[in-house]
Order: C-alpha cells, then structure tokens, then sequence
C-alpha cells in the first residue's frame, strides 16, 4: 500500500516502507518530550538555590533548542533528497551538534573545576564560549553550501549525484563536530577525577552521554561509508542511516543527560564540603606559642613569697590544648517577692502606747 503524494514525501506514510512512520513517530514523540523538558526547567528556575546550577540555565536550555532541532531535522531525512533538503541536511546536521557538544563541553569545563572546589565560569563566560564553539562549524557548513553545493547543485540529484563523493563530503565536513566529540569526552573524563563527589554525579551524566554519541556516530559513519555499499543497499539506506543516528543521538542527549540534570537541579549540596579539598587559603588560630620567661620567673617568684602554695602546685599554661574563650558564669535564678514591713502598722502601734 502506497501514499498518493508526491514520491519526495512518500516514506513519511508508506506502509511498505514502514522506517518513514517509525523514524517520524520517534521524532515527533521527541518533539513533545523536549518542549515538556524545556518547560519544567523553566518553572524550576526559581527553585534552584545553587548559583552553580542556575548559571547553567542557559546553557542547557540551548542545549534543549538544539536537541529540539535534531528531531526535527529527522524529517528532511525521511524526504527524499532534492534540491531543497539536499542544503538544510549539510548545514543543519553538523550545526545543530556542534551546539549539543559545545554545551556538553562547557558543562563539563565547570564541572572539572567544581569536583576539586572552586567556583567554576559564569553564566555568560559560558554563554560566549558555547556560541564561539558552534561558530566554527557554522562557518564550514555556510562555505560548503554556499561555494561548493552552489556550484554543483548535480550532487543534490540522486540520478547524477557520485554517491561516494557526497557521502565522504558529509562526513569530512563534520570533523570539527568529531573533535568536539572527543575533548568533551576527555573532559568530562577528567571532572570524575575530582574529590567532590556531589559533583562527579553530574559529569558522570555527561561521561555516559558522551559514550553512548560515539558509539552512534561511529555505527553510522561506518554503515555511511562502508557498510551500505559492502551490503549492497547504496544508495537505498543511506538517509535511514542518517535520520536513525539522529532520532538515537537525540533521545540519548534527553534521556542520559537531561532528565538527570532536571532531577538533580533542586537538590542541595549538604555533604560537599566533606569531600571537597578547598585549596583556597583560609586563616588559622594558633594554638601552640612560647612563654616569656621573665613573667613566668616573676610569676614563680610572687607564688614563693605568698606562701599561698608551692611552685610546683601552680598550674601551668599547657601549648597543646586550643585556646578558647571562657564565658563568665552568669546567675539564672527566679526572682522572688519580699514581704515588705506595712508602715500603717507601725503608726498604729505608736497611737496604741501613748493612750
């Protein structure tokens, strides 16, 4: 059973092709799961009291933007190409996880620092960084679309595209997203090092994330490049290829990551200060001193001459016992009423002696 629509949007409804309804069915259900996750973390806004945490609002809110996006980018996947997805798959599919990462990579930056009890980067240090980072990609997708796709509009044709050479120009101009990959990755990898254990459970959430998207973008490059022409279904599955890696890379961003981090986004850090070893210096009380000899033979002198007790009798200061603050003993007793003498009884007497 086929759809009466036109052949580019065939697969969104085709029943003989039943990967359309399955891939678009994920994609929509992630839609939905990430405008509900975007407006919980939203109303947590006021509830979270660590201002370590509220500095990542914006981040993972852009983090959530760009995971809205993915899913959505499913669908120019699930069309056939033509000359109008073959653009928005080159530029959006490098774009929108170049975000996800720079996200996860700046995340994992302050978490390096809060695991061994620092402060960590502002929330607009991040912000910039997180916009600088996706730059980058977003200038090498603008000058591939804009100078080689502008000059070979054949290659977005399935009947004269070289399907070895498109493919190999997917994959070559996601380098920079792979390298992302891989440092967020050794990061995140190094703020488990920390002694702050509250901490290590965020950058766990991102370590976990991060295994999972390289296992997937590993899968799929290799099925890309390799797998579809040794299997012979070339060019028959490249795009399911595509549009699986996205809906799967997606669902891990939410589950692996953001469902933990809206979790533990209300919760407080009572026992970190236990783990955390603070390298900032902090004053200490000094407890150990030496005694001037010359009070102390005076003191023993004035003891002789008293009479009072022996030398060996007085108490002396002991150097290894702190020093602290001894509060004078205060009397806490209830007042209580005194019969006062009435002085009319007095007058009276007096009248009473001189009758």
């Amino acid at each position: 059973m086929s759809c009466d629509v036109a052949e580019d949007y065939r697969f969104l409804c085709s029943t003989q092709d039943a990967w359309g309804i399955v891939l678009e069915t994920l994609a929509a259900a992630g839609v939905l799961f990430t405008l509900t996750l975007m407006l919980a973390l939203l109303i947590m806004v006021p509830r979270i009291c660590d201002n370590a945490k509220r500095a990542l609002v914006p981040i993972q809110f852009i983090f959530l933007i760009a995971t809205l996006g993915i899913f959505g980018l499913t669908f120019a996947f699930i069309i056939k190409l033509n000359r109008q997805t073959c653009p928005t798959r080159f530029f959006l599919f490098g774009v929108l996880f170049a975000i996800c990462f720079s996200c996860l990579l700046v995340h994992a930056s302050k978490l390096v620092r809060l695991v061994r009890g620092g402060l960590g980067m502002s929330w607009w240090v991040m912000l910039i960084t997180v916009i600088s980072l996706s730059l980058v990609q977003i200038i090498i997708a603008i000058l591939y679309v804009a100078i080689f796709l502008g000059r070979n509009m054949d290659q977005c044709d399935l009947t004269t595209a070289n399907l070895p050479a498109r493919n190999l120009d997917f994959v070559l101009i996601l380098i920079y997203v792979l390298a992302l990959m891989a440092v967020t990755f050794l990061v995140s990898m190094i703020a488990m090092c920390g002694l702050c254990k509250y901490w290590k459970r965020h950058s766990v959430h991102i370590y976990v994330t991060m295994f999972f998207s390289i296992g997937i973008w590993v899968a799929w490059i290799s099925m890309l490049l390799r797998g579809n022409i040794s299997l012979g279904t070339n060019p028959l599955w490249d795009d399911p290829v595509r549009a699986i890696a996205l809906v799967a890379n997606g669902w891990v961003f939410l589950i692996m990551y953001m469902v933990p981090e809206l979790c533990s986004m209300t919760r407080h850090q009572s026992n970190c200060a236990k783990h955390c070893n603070q390298s900032q210096p902090h004053l200490i009380r000094q407890t150990v001193g030496v005694d001037n000899r010359v009070f102390c033979q005076d003191d023993v002198s004035q003891a002789q001459d008293s009479g009072r007790s022996s030398p060996s009798s007085v108490p002396r200061f002991d150097a290894t016992l702190a020093m602290r603050d001894l509060a004078p003993a205060k009397e806490f007793s209830i007042p209580r009423p005194q019969q006062k003498p009435d002085s009319y009884l007095q007058y009276r007497s007096h009248d009473l002696t001189h009758m």
